[in-house]
């Protein structure tokens, strides 16, 4: 798991220019109408700078020039202001002209100032939406000229270094950021708080978060704010720090704290309503979005959505909402919010990306290759697009899967020990709606009559479109025992959000006990169900099952459940449910097992966690249990219990391994039967 805070908006640099211009049209005006001596001006002038009103200073500064064009301390302290408030460019030009010329401590800090400028103006919206990295760059280059400079004095090399740091990550060079980092500890320099935050940014980046978090720390500590409006808050980095290094409860802490402390207004001097703060939406943002990584969505939801209706223009609010209801499994939802946000800011990459997760989730991957390439093209160091790009590619690759299950018991359709394996393989898309597979399953079973096997090869085709998948296979037989080709086909269909069906035929189905195929007997199979999901909270589903045998005998089954979740925590999850089933043979007097009606009923539950994880390295755990009673015609009803402890391991992205092992206790025909079951899978690919 990589995560990425949701980006904070950023004041447009043409507003900030004309609210720059706006706001010295008054302080000059008041200067020019206000007649002073030189030295009380200068004087005034100073005070203005110390008490951080450098606008106000400035406009009185460039009065003074109007009356005295030639004097120095003026036009040195007139540069200063001009950088301090971003105008670099322009104050660079000024310095140049100032008779006398800088000395070379002068030329070096206004150097300084410069870069420290074009570091703050890389803050702000990108000129070229499709280069959002080229002030950033600028900014890099000059520090880099900077620090490499043999003639800066040693009392600005540190400061310059710094800054170089800041720019790096700015522009996304974590990489190069945090190997100068490493170079200032070896030697044990101590770097200020806004460092310290930039740096941790970078660790991030770079998947080193306890050091991110210890950073993060830090700066805090020394610098707890509030922070400049050109600053993002250090404390939403601490939260993504903490998540990552495994500190969960942190990690919500430190968010809910912040969102509880921010007001949700702001009032501005001279301004009579008072301002959303953007800071608290910020911070609420980001406590919804924390919820939906530690697999909360529905808190997550909840949270967002009220979010939503009070700035539906919002495209972050959007685009995080859409996020949210991918994971709650309304993919079609999800599209149109990222729509909206990506209609909203052209810019929001996450956008994209959102659209391309849901069309993946839909099957339909015509429209995916378009989304990751405008990503692409919006540029982004930190990784994000590079993993979806490659997840997509593992995704439209080749598939890979093996599932075994080995069991032991006294079933009457499965004998002593029994064993189940198959293999799929399926090649890359084609035309992203195709692929070829190829298919092997092998099943035995140890019956008192003696061993049986059932074996078989062969070939098929899946196609894909929106909300759709189907499936076309034929796997000849391999085995003595039936030797009859087996003709598949099925679907499974996501109509809407909430309902789904599916449905599978096979003219030799899997599901025909062993021990009719040790008899010779087949059975051709129609297995559908009908799904309706509420979200990941609420799902209910009724299936039929209609299979006819070779030796004449029609089985017809029904199975029906209900899920709902009971409890929801960080990365632990609880269900609770019920399940009724029954079936009914026109035949009784079969080798196989093969009531005339049997019914049964269970209490279902299931928890399931995550043990740990780094990035997309995880463990998660599941247990499973049923317990309820089974009721055969002719013989006395009686209790049933299943039990299953499982663990998946994600060793790498498109790499899962998983086992399982189960036990299960019925009666058959009035005698209590167990089996114990261990399953293994392997899957490759995405």
């Amino acid at each position: 798991m990589s995560l990425k805070p949701p980006r904070a908006a950023r004041a447009p640099r043409g507003r900030l220019c004309l609210a720059l211009l706006l706001a010295l049209q008054g302080p000059l005006a008041h200067a020019l109408d206000a007649p002073a001596g030189r030295d009380a001006l200068m004087a005034q002038i100073r005070q203005e700078r110390d008490a951080g009103r450098r606008v106000d200073a400035l406009a009185h500064c460039q009065a003074l020039l109007d009356r005295w064009p030639d004097d120095r301390e003026a036009q040195a302290l007139n540069v200063t202001l001009l950088t301090e408030l971003g105008a670099s460019t322009r104050a660079g030009e000024l310095a140049s002209a100032l008779r006398p010329a800088p000395g070379v401590a002068e030329r070096f800090h206004l150097d300084a100032d410069h870069v420290a400028q074009e570091i703050r103006w890389a803050e702000g919206e990108p000129a070229d939406p499709k280069h959002p990295y080229a002030e950033a760059d600028r900014a890099v280059a000059d520090a880099r000229q900077l620090v490499d400079d043999p003639l800066l004095p040693a009392d600005l090399r540190q400061r310059a270094e710094f800054d170089l740091l800041v720019a790096l990550d700015r522009a996304g060079r974590a990489e190069e950021a945090v190997a100068r980092y490493d170079a200032l500890k070896a030697k044990g320099v101590a770097l200020p708080p806004y460092v310290e935050r930039a740096v941790a940014d970078a660790l991030l980046v770079r998947r080193r978060p306890a050091e991110a978090a210890r950073l993060y720390e830090d700066s805090i500590a020394k610098d707890p704010g509030p922070y400049d409006v050109t600053e993002s808050e250090p404390r939403i980095g601490l939260m993504y720090a903490y998540l990552e290094s495994g500190q969960t409860r942190k990690a919500i802490q430190t968010i809910d704290e912040l969102a509880a402390r921010e007001p949700t207004w702001r009032r501005i001097p001279g301004i009579r309503l008072p301002l959303q703060n953007p800071r608290k939406v910020d911070a609420d943002l980001n406590a919804a979005t924390l919820r939906e990584y530690v697999d909360m969505p529905a808190e997550a939801y909840a949270r967002l959505e009220p979010m939503r209706r009070e700035a539906p223009a919002n495209a972050q609010i959007r685009r995080e909402l859409g996020m949210v209801e991918l994971a709650r499994g309304w993919p079609r939802r999800a599209q149109d919010d990222f729509n909206i946000a990506a209609t909203l800011d052209r810019r929001d990459l996450g956008a994209y990306i959102g659209e391309a997760d849901a069309a993946r989730v839909l099957n339909d991957y015509e429209g995916v290759d378009e989304n990751l390439a405008m990503a692409q093209t919006l540029g982004d160091r930190n990784g994000r697009v590079d993993r979806a790009v490659k997840a997509w590619d593992r995704e439209r690759g080749w598939q890979f899967d093996l599932a075994t299950e080995q069991g032991k018991g006294s079933s009457p359709d499965f004998g002593d020990r029994d064993g189940t394996t198959q293999a799929t393989i399926a090649s890359p898309l084609i035309d992203d709606h195709w692929r070829v597979l190829a298919l092997g399953r092998y099943s035995t079973a140890d019956l008192p009559e003696g061993d049986v096997r059932r074996s078989r090869v062969g070939l098929g085709v899946r196609g894909y479109a929106r909300g759709l998948e189907a499936y076309v296979q034929v796997l000849p037989a391999t085995d003595r025992y039936v030797g009859k080709t087996a003709l598949e086909a099925g679907f499974d269909w996501s109509i809407t959000d909430h309902w789904a069906w599916a449905a599978d035929f096979s003219t030799a189905g899997e599901d025909t006990p062993l021990r009719a195929q040790y008899y010779g007997i087949s059975a051709k199979t129609l297995d559908t169900a009908v799904t309706w999901r509420a979200s990941e909270l609420t799902q209910a589903r009724v299936g039929l099952s209609r299979d006819r045998f070779t030796d004449g005998n029609t089985r017809t089954g029904w199975l029906a459940n209900v899920i709902q979740r009971l409890h929801t925590a960080p990365n632990l999850t609880i269900d609770g449910g019920v399940e009724l089933g029954g079936s009914m043979n026109t035949r009784t007097d079969r080798p196989y097992f093969n009531p005339r009606r049997d019914y049964s009923y269970a209490l279902t539950g299931r928890l399931e966690n995550l043990l740990g994880q780094f990035y997309e390295r995880n463990v998660t755990q599941r247990v499973d249990v049923a317990v309820g009673q089974y009721a055969e015609k002719g013989f006395a009803t009686d209790w049933m219990a299943t039990v299953r402890y499982g663990q998946t391991i994600q060793t790498a992205p498109g790499f899962r391994l998983g086992w399982g092992l189960g036990w299960h206790n019925q009666p058959y025909d009035g005698r209590r039967e167990h089996r114990v079951v261990l399953d293994l899978t392997l899957h490759w690919g995405e």
